[in-house]
């Protein structure tokens, strides 16, 4: 048994111990071998030294996040402890599976095991599938790695595309003009961004073409050169539009394209071709699928339930 004595200094230790934050009892959950109380600006730990240096490593990890972002909740600090932190063998400095940074610190990282597949065959592939049944993240992370890649300066622009497909209603009877019948078929893609980039920022980038948000028909005769492109609901896209979409690419480009096969909203006349796509392509080198499925869902708890009992109770087709 080691008994150590650890001080709170590069922050206010009052924001630490604040009775109105949680961050001592989610270290005393993360690590239920030590004995953790506190004084003043002091923390003493009870317990096996391996535990009280791995407590140390992420006390100073959330130290660091506190005051970069003094506002940090304590979702996010349980996601910081969540995270597995590992020496680069390069380096011997430590990385964290955190993608991004968002707004106001959020922290932004993969958090199931399929998740982390996805961010592995991005980080190793040019184009990647991610299949799976909504509220997997699929979009949310590939959202997320696109921000990081134009925040390390590894593409110079972000493009985000959707096919403006009817779900059981009408565009013609919508109000407004082409850009305000289009923009509530994009939103889930603005706010994912508006989650990872301070909105002053955001305004900026779409002035300077940055950041682009739009319908896949408008990718049409384009080059895609130095970009991070993302097609959603891409199960509306049928295989011309597929075929059109990758055919854009070009050279320090990625593309993730990502699908929910049983949520197709195509007219009966008109076939999906994500999953044609996705049989035709993915032996092919520096292409990759990913598929996720419920219990990658990260939504409210009822989500996972909900997609399970539609599974189990599909409708016969009249």
């Amino acid at each position: 048994m080691t008994e150590k004595i650890i001080r709170v200094e590069e922050i206010n230790p009052s924001i630490f111990f604040s009775t109105s934050k949680n961050y001592l009892k989610l270290f005393r959950k993360r690590f239920p071998k030590l004995k953790l109380t506190s004084r003043g600006d002091e923390i003493k730990v009870s317990g096996p030294l391996s535990e009280i240096e791995a407590f140390e490593e992420k006390l100073a990890i959330v130290i660091r996040q506190i005051k970069q972002y003094s506002n940090t909740t304590d979702d996010e600090i349980a996601v910081l402890l969540e995270t597995e932190i590992e020496p680069t063998k390069d380096t011997g400095e430590y990385t964290s599976e955190v993608l991004v940074h968002g707004v106001k610190g959020k922290v932004i990282k993969p958090r199931t095991e399929n998740q982390k597949a996805l961010v592995r065959a991005v980080e190793k592939n040019d184009i990647v599938f991610a299949i799976g049944p909504a509220g997997t993240g699929k979009t949310y992370t590939g959202v997320a790695m696109a921000v990081r890649a134009l925040k390390k300066k590894e593409v110079r622009k972000i493009i985000l595309a959707r096919p403006a497909v009817e779900a059981g209603e009408s565009l013609g009877f919508l109000p407004g003009d082409l850009k305000e019948k289009i923009d509530p078929y994009l939103r889930p893609l603005y706010d994912a961004l508006l989650d990872m980039i301070p909105a002053d920022k955001y305004a900026k980038y779409l002035d300077n073409g940055t950041v682009e948000v739009i319908p896949l028909a408008f990718m049409r005769g384009r080059t895609l050169d130095n970009c991070f492109v993302i097609l959603d609901e891409a199960q509306n896209a049928t295989e011309t539009q597929l075929k059109m979409f990758m055919t854009r690419m070009g050279p320090n480009a990625k593309m993730m394209i990502t699908g929910d096969l049983s949520q197709i909203d195509l007219p009966r006349n008109q076939q999906s071709g994500l999953g044609g796509a996705v049989w035709m392509l993915k032996k092919i080198k520096g292409i990759s699928v990913v598929y996720l499925d419920v219990m990658d869902v990260v939504r409210h708890k009822l989500v996972k339930e909900i997609i399970k009992a539609y599974d189990s109770h599909k409708p016969t087709e009249k």
